[in-house]
């Protein structure tokens, strides 16, 4: 059965902006030591990589029209290809937060082809920086990587969970990723 990295996009791979949204080169910088961290996570040859990110309204042309947002996203994915980082998949949602539909994370709507019985989730994480990535973790039936920024810090419950309540779920949290590459190193080394 394969393995996945669910991984988020903004606060992530690249880091986000004040409006959360990031539609213009000058708006783009990528996480530090991403390339260093994810590039030695990839030549694990463990887990199948896959980016799974909300970006609230993409498509509205007054609020987030998609011509300014293609030629980066499309960058971004060359840019790791280029570096030997290959994601197998891009699942993007576009909706707002108060629509509720199930393909927004943390639902897993945007998901149901790893929900089969090819795919080890038990084994899987999701890679994120916002508590719904906790919970997208929990209703795959996985743990996360929390790279916890500290937004969610005010929050004391969020969709009918706590922050306490998600602790199982929480393989790592940290800032740097060459946490997570040390933990799915040592993963590897038990086998």
């Amino acid at each position: 059965m394969k393995k996945v990295l669910f991984i988020d996009r903004d606060g992530t791979l690249i880091l986000e902006t004040d409006n959360e949204k990031i539609d213009s080169f000058e708006k783009l910088f990528f996480y530090p030591e991403i390339f260093r961290w994810l590039g030695k996570i990839a030549r694990l040859e463990e887990y199948e990589l896959v980016i799974v990110t909300n970006q609230d309204g993409l498509g509205k042309p007054d609020f987030f029209p998609e011509e300014t947002f293609w030629p980066v996203q499309h960058f971004i994915e060359r840019t790791f290809r280029d570096q030997g980082i290959v994601f197998s998949a891009v699942h993007i949602d576009k909706s707002f937060p108060h629509e509720d539909l199930p393909t927004r994370k943390p639902n897993t709507g945007m998901l149901f082809n790893y929900l089969t019985d090819q795919y080890d989730l038990q084994n899987s994480f999701v890679i994120g920086d916002r508590i719904t990535d906790v919970m997208l973790a929990k209703n795959l039936g996985c743990k996360c990587f929390w790279l916890n920024d500290g937004r969610d810090l005010g929050l004391t419950e969020i969709g009918g969970e706590t922050k306490e309540s998600l602790k199982p779920y929480i393989a790592v949290e940290s800032r740097d990723w060459k946490n997570i590459y040390n933990y799915l190193k040592a993963e590897k080394e038990k086998q």
